[in-house]
């Protein structure tokens, strides 16, 4: 089974990352992991090979790739088998938007300069400057850029499809954020997995108060300030819907979609203090805490206490942040190496 998964920014990926995670550690895969002390693949940079831990000696015999990276496939092939899956996922660039100013207001120097979201939309070039370009991506088509394209490209008929052709000749699958429960089905469908090797609790979700509501005017122009990313999403979103009906119908969708549903419920109801995620300062186990970006207040878990040891190891890897399980997974990978400087709970083996 090998893997590759492109980690979009603000799309649920860390959720996707967790179940990638999970699998790697359940069936002992090899995971292509950032280098040292790096927490990704090199981003903002085009992705290199030796971005990648162990890569000089290991070539391609890695089985999971995840982390965020600015994708590259000539280099991505030197790493992983020619017999990877290749997937993603896309959001809708509005919602995408909004996320995207929350959680990268003070770095980004196109956020900074307004007042909030609608603000920056009523008039992006006010804010907006092209020679900033690494430091802004998050501010204009930030999936064409993390798919390795230039996110301030003259939007043409003849480009877009171009490019959307190289990417779906790259990409075996692409899921959608809004659906998630349903690209869960799909991706389980696609790689034969278990449906508890899908299930998930929602991790880097944020506090609804940090959520800021967009005006109709602001949400029209997302779709013209970002075009390539809203034909992006367009274009897949169909194709998505078509996937669905061709290997699984809509109607076992249904039933595929409750099965996970339930499942899930149950394992929060056995796993969790509380039925929702939690603010940060009410995590009781520090090592749990996810990291905390800009204006969004990124929630947690606290989970029960009292647990058998297995049931323990499982709830916890549903939760763990996506620092703390990398840094987890990294030393067990590499013992002989230097840890990453995220310290992790160690579940009991």
């Amino acid at each position: 089974m090998n893997v590759m998964f492109l980690k979009t920014h603000k799309t649920a990926s860390s959720t996707v990352m967790n179940i990638l995670f999970r699998f790697a550690e359940k069936h002992n895969l090899t995971l292509a992991l950032p280098a040292g002390q790096n927490y990704h693949l090199g981003y903002p940079h085009r992705f290199k090979g030796q971005f990648v831990e162990g890569f000089k000696t290991m070539g391609q015999s890695y089985n999971i790739m995840c982390n965020h990276m600015r994708f590259n496939l000539p280099e991505v092939q030197k790493v992983m088998p020619n017999t990877t899956t290749y997937f993603s996922i896309l959001r809708d660039p509005v919602s995408l938007m909004e996320s995207s100013y929350a959680y990268n207001k003070f770095f980004t120097p196109a956020f900074r300069r307004s007042k909030d979201v609608n603000e920056f939309l009523a008039s992006p070039w006010t804010y907006y400057n092209m020679s900033e370009h690494t430091n802004n991506v998050h501010a204009r088509n930030y999936m064409w850029f993390d798919f390795g394209y230039d996110n301030n490209a003259m939007d043409t008929e003849d480009y877009v499809q171009s490019v959307i052709a190289e990417i779906e000749q790259a990409f075996q699958l692409m899921l959608l954020t809004d659906y998630f429960d349903e690209s869960m089905v799909l991706l389980k469908n696609t790689l034969g997995w278990e449906l508890d090797d899908v299930v998930y609790f929602k991790l880097n979700s944020r506090s609804q108060d940090t959520i800021k509501s967009m005006t109709p005017e602001s949400k029209e122009k997302v779709k013209e300030w970002c075009s390539l990313d809203w034909k992006l999403y367009q274009h897949f979103n169909r194709t998505f819907w078509k996937r669905i009906q061709e290997t699984i119908g809509l109607e076992k969708l249904d039933q595929q979609v409750n099965l996970l549903r339930m499942r899930q419920k149950e394992l929060m109801e056995l796993c969790l203090l509380d039925p929702v995620p939690i603010d940060k300062t009410k995590i009781k186990d520090k090592k749990l805490q996810p990291f905390q970006s800009g204006r969004a207040n990124i929630l947690g878990y606290n989970l029960k206490e009292g647990m058998a040891n297995e049931t323990l190891r499982t709830c916890l890897r549903l939760i763990t942040p996506e620092l703390q399980y990398m840094s987890y997974l990294y030393a067990r990978q590499f013992p002989e190496k230097k840890r990453k400087s995220t310290a992790f709970p160690l579940w009991r083996r």
